[in-house]
């Protein structure tokens, strides 16, 4: 459906592999905490956020496919952030770059719902392309957020297996099937994307999987259809953009490379060459996972 809801348009998975296929992997994350607001010489108030978030996407149109505003930044400064926030995700739209809001929302019944409305509705204040997920009170749980991502040409980041180490003791935990949670994670929405994909299409319910996650440790193994990966992990925390492919194997041609302090720390005189030159340095990987 286009954005006032009238028209179908295409998946977000689909849009997601246009995306990659002509601006490269990068995600560009739009986190505006308060010493880069100083360093860039901005208010530490909504005012602040806003014209941070809006240079970043102005520096991110043409050179990245993607940007992730991270929510809780904006939403420290209550309704005003939220409208802050509201003007970054209409501008980057405007733009024609896809926008993930990092809110990792998670909840069961109608609370979540209403979650997937907020963020999901085409038109809605805070419409964005996708949303960070969290399964962990039960994948079943996200069912209509799933529906209604699909039904809206949206889509969802689920967390499956972060790289932040407070995360393993769950995520890497065995279940009754002998897999771990994460691996089980991927195979559940994994079937919800065969439901409502046709053959050879990307899926529209992706995952999240950092890029300093060991994937046999963590019991991962390729998976179909394929469905966008976000990777943090690239740039400051440490995973290098020519690691993509030894990190994600057959999968790297779905990966979205979140990369914020690494590029947000040039300024914002230097935000646009680091988006470029950051962009650059991802190979191109193929469908079938050659370097071209």
């Amino acid at each position: 459906m286009t954005s006032s809801g009238t028209a179908t348009r295409a998946s977000f998975g689909e849009r997601a592999r246009v995306a990659i296929a002509r601006r490269g992997h990068l995600c560009v994350g739009i986190d505006p905490h308060e010493p880069l607001l100083a360093a860039w010489g901005l208010p530490t108030d909504a005012a602040g956020v806003r014209e941070f978030g809006l240079r970043v996407v102005e520096a991110a149109a043409g050179r990245a496919g993607f940007v992730k505003p991270q929510v809780s930044f904006f939403e420290r400064h209550g309704s005003a952030g939220l409208a802050a926030l509201e003007d970054v995700l209409a501008a980057a739209r405007a733009a024609d770059v896809l926008t993930i809001a990092d809110a990792k929302r998670g909840d069961i019944g109608s609370t979540m719902d209403a979650y997937a409305a907020a963020w999901l509705t085409p038109g809605a204040p805070l419409e964005a392309d996708a949303l960070t997920v969290s399964p962990y009170l039960g994948v079943g749980a996200l069912s209509g957020t799933f529906d209604h991502a699909i039904a809206h040409g949206k889509g969802a980041f689920v967390l499956a297996a972060t790289s932040n180490p407070e995360a393993t003791t769950l995520q890497r935990a065995t279940t009754a099937q002998a897999r771990t949670v994460s691996a089980a994670v991927i195979a559940e929405v994994s079937d919800r994307n065969a439901a409502a994909v046709r053959d050879g299409e990307w899926g529209s319910l992706g995952f999240v999987i950092g890029a300093t996650v060991d994937w046999a440790e963590a019991g991962l193994e390729a998976f179909a259809p394929p469905a966008p990966i976000l990777a943090p992990g690239f740039g400051h925390q440490g995973a290098r953009a020519e690691q993509l492919r030894a990190v994600y194997g057959a999968m790297a041609p779905a990966v979205v490379a979140s990369e914020s302090r690494s590029i947000l720390s040039a300024g914002p005189d230097g935000i646009a060459d680091a988006i470029a030159a950051a962009a650059a340095a991802y190979p191109s990987v193929t469908e079938e996972g050659a370097h071209v």
